[in-house]
């Protein structure tokens, strides 16, 4: 096979045209940001100013330069502006909860059913009463009102997607909806074209094609959710096990998805709903790389969604509207498309349930047809069922829409929290969000048994948010099944599975699986003290080397089966300080306890080995007490948010350590948490003179924070 490489002037020019779109939708996009729209709809529009209707106008000649008719350039732009919805679409799908999803699963089904069914039937009557000057010389009216209802029933799902996000509620119980409802838009929307293409092509429906591409779609989904997910998991293990940084994860997910995408292009359905699909499946792997989906993120939105959109507007020939009868009838489109979505999803939305603003709300987000809708026009006019006027009717329909959406969600979410218990949600969601260690990522327990074991894994299960996957990783031959037994059943609010490795190098075996996405290690520090050692070998080099936080419990006398009443926590207004208040209010929600919040003000200043506090040495005494009581109200700002009890006390004394040890036998403190910076000296872990002197004085179970050297959140 030969191929003809592009000449000096077609790469000129591709330059160029990639320059000129993004900038411009970057720039149209920014100020759609600065008068409160979603910058996709500057994307949109940078698309119609560079093409016929205004460009095409002012300066022809540069306008025909920039973008030439020929087959090749618009084969190139059409492919890199194919892999900007691409990548849209796989980190759509890791946005999506299926578990939220599952939850509203009957309105799930009467949405996108309302949303569909409405739709087609306003399309059809548009269809019948179409003048005959809008139809193609390939089809009749029967054929052609079939194509105008199948695109008044289609949702762009990657448009949907843009926009959830850009305002902020893709989280939303109906941003989740939406995208449920978008997807099972798109995909009957697909099916119907390629029946009507099959009809118009020749003249009887393909049942046969119909049904294996649904059947297909069908047994895609089954596989991707089971074995698929699975291969995944062990895809993201493997290359993560061998090779540190993003590049490998980043490898995986892009292959993933286009293993998903190519999949269901060649079983007849649109390849981005596979690229849907495989986000959804890489989003919900045990071991997925946040920083890997980050660098796609900024991939996708800086770079390669702009140009799909601004690609998508470049189609809009306005002069078509010159026309009076084309002008008219547009309107009437617009109109009968957006008003049978918003009645189509309302209805459905009313007969689940739900409230009325979720009504409206889901009906103006999947009234955006977008791009793909442009695509499904292009299909149209090649068939012959559309000609100039109806595809430009269509085109202006699509347009539109999209850019109507976020105008509408705005308005109707403008001070809408919903319901009391999807405002609990969101709040808790957007605490964990800015959160330093307590994060919805899994957990890691090493452990031979034992009662400090079990303490850490029921203080971490308390802890960490319901439905984290925990991990309980045993090593060497020595193991008592029964006592990994006990540690796993301390968790009881998140799956959890134990895993059991030959190894006679513990440690090594420990940081490999460290290295596997794990958000934290927990471990329980046995009550005995080595000669030379803070805690034990094994303990003293996860905490040199782990690449994340360790979470370290050590339970004082009876603590394995005391109840949490009272927990003691410093507040010192640094970040690694926050981790430390993560850890005590995440406890003590889940158990109702009480929160003793401490500032110390010391007589000697930081940098003496002690905990970590801002002193500073140029501050008056009254200037370090105005400083701790800044400090306690930002710490009891956050417990308010989560809900919990927080008493603050500002205390002065010696050393923190030995105040933290009064306050907490004069409160008769449960736990008590602190932070850690972990630094190596003589070989062994150095947490601080503070922390040390509490591991042997703590009167309570201690928690200690650790976060490793120029640890950052991923």
């Amino acid at each position: 096979m030969r191929f003809q490489a592009l000449t000096e002037h077609q790469l000129l020019v591709l330059w160029v045209q990639l320059f000129v779109l993004v900038f411009a939708a970057r720039g149209l996009g920014g100020a759609a940001r600065r008068v409160g729209q979603p910058a996709v709809v500057g994307e949109l529009v940078a698309g119609v100013v560079l093409g016929p209707s205004v460009l095409g106008v002012l300066a022809p000649g540069f306008w025909a330069w920039l973008f030439p008719p020929d087959a090749v350039h618009a084969g190139l732009m059409a492919g890199i502006g194919w892999l900007g919805v691409f990548l849209l679409l796989v980190l759509a799908g890791r946005e999506t909860d299926l578990t939220l999803v599952q939850r509203l699963g009957r309105a799930a089904v009467w949405v996108s059913s309302g949303s569909l069914l409405v739709p087609l039937v306003f399309g059809l009557g548009v269809g019948l009463v179409l003048p005959a000057t809008f139809i193609g010389s390939g089809a009749d009216r029967p054929i052609f009102a079939a194509f105008m209802a199948t695109a008044l029933a289609i949702s762009s799902l990657p448009v949907v997607a843009k926009v959830l996000t850009e305002l902020g509620l893709v989280r939303r119980d109906f941003g989740q909806l939406t995208l449920a409802a978008g997807m099972a838009n798109d995909v009957v929307g697909w099916m119907l074209l390629g029946v009507i293409a099959s009809v118009a092509q020749s003249g009887a429906v393909d049942v046969p094609r119909v049904l294996s591409s649904i059947g297909g779609l069908l047994g895609l989904v089954a596989v991707a959710m089971t074995i698929g997910r699975r291969l995944v998991d062990a895809l993201l293990r493997d290359v993560q096990h061998r090779e540190r940084g993003e590049v490998g994860a980043v490898t995986v997910i892009v292959l993933v998805a286009l293993a998903g995408a190519a999949a269901t292009q060649a079983i007849g359905v649109e390849g981005v709903l596979g690229a849907f699909i495989a986000g959804v499946v890489l989003g919900r792997s045990r071991y997925h790389n946040e920083r890997a989906f980050t660098v796609l993120e900024t991939v996708t939105h800086s770079f390669l969604a702009p140009i799909f959109f601004a690609r998508a507007g470049l189609r809009v020939d306005l002069a078509a509207l010159t026309d009076p009868t084309v002008a008219g009838w547009t309107g009437v489109v617009i109109a009968a498309a957006t008003i049978s979505k918003i009645v189509g999803a309302f209805a459905g939305a009313r007969l689940a349930g739900l409230t009325s603003r979720e009504g409206l709300a889901l009906g103006a987000g999947l009234n955006a047809r977008g791009a793909l809708e442009i695509v499904v026009a292009s299909v149209g006019l090649t068939l012959g069922v559309l000609n100039q006027a109806s595809y430009s009717v269509v085109v202006v329909m699509a347009i539109a829409t999209s850019m109507m959406a976020p105008i509408m969600l705005r308005l109707i979410a403008r001070g809408w929290h919903g319901s009391p218990a999807e405002h609990e949600r969101l709040s808790r969601e957007r605490v964990l969000s800015r959160n330093i260690v307590v994060r919805p990522r899994r957990l890691l327990l090493p452990s031979h048994g034992g009662p400090n074991s079990e303490l850490a894994a029921r203080l971490l299960d308390l802890v960490w948010p319901e439905g984290v996957e925990a991990t309980v990783l045993s090593v060497g031959r020595d193991v008592v099944q029964d006592d990994i037994a006990r540690v796993c059943a301390a968790f009881t609010a998140r799956p959890v599975e134990h895993e059991h490795i030959e190894d006679d190098s513990p440690l090594e075996a420990i940081l490999g699986h460290a290295r596997l996405g794990y958000g934290a290690v927990g471990v329980g520090a046995t009550d005995q003290v080595v000669t030379g050692r803070l805690i034990s070998s094994v303990v003293d080099a996860l905490l040199s080397n782990s690449p994340v936080p360790v979470i370290m419990v050590r339970g004082a006398a009876g603590a394995g089966a005391q109840e949490v009443q009272r927990i003691v926590v410093p507040a010192v207004g640094t970040a690694a300080g926050r981790a430390a208040l993560e850890v005590a209010f995440g406890m003590a929600r889940r158990v109702g306890a009480v929160v003793e919040v401490v500032h110390v003000l010391t007589r000697r200043v930081s940098g003496t080995g002690d905990l970590p506090l801002p002193s500073n040495r140029a501050l008056s005494p009254e200037g370090r007490t105005a400083v701790g009581r800044g400090v306690l109200a930002d710490a009891v700002r956050l417990a308010d948010e989560l809900g919990v009890r927080a008493n603050p006390h500002v205390r002065t004394g010696r050393s923190a350590s030995e105040e933290l040890v009064a306050l907490a036998r004069e409160v008769h403190a449960d736990v008590l948490v602190v932070t850690a910076n972990v630094r190596r000296v003589s070989e062994r872990p150095f947490l601080g003179h503070g922390v040390e002197h509490l591991l042997e004085h703590s009167p309570c179970t201690l928690v200690v924070v650790a976060t490793p050297p120029g640890w950052e959140r991923p």
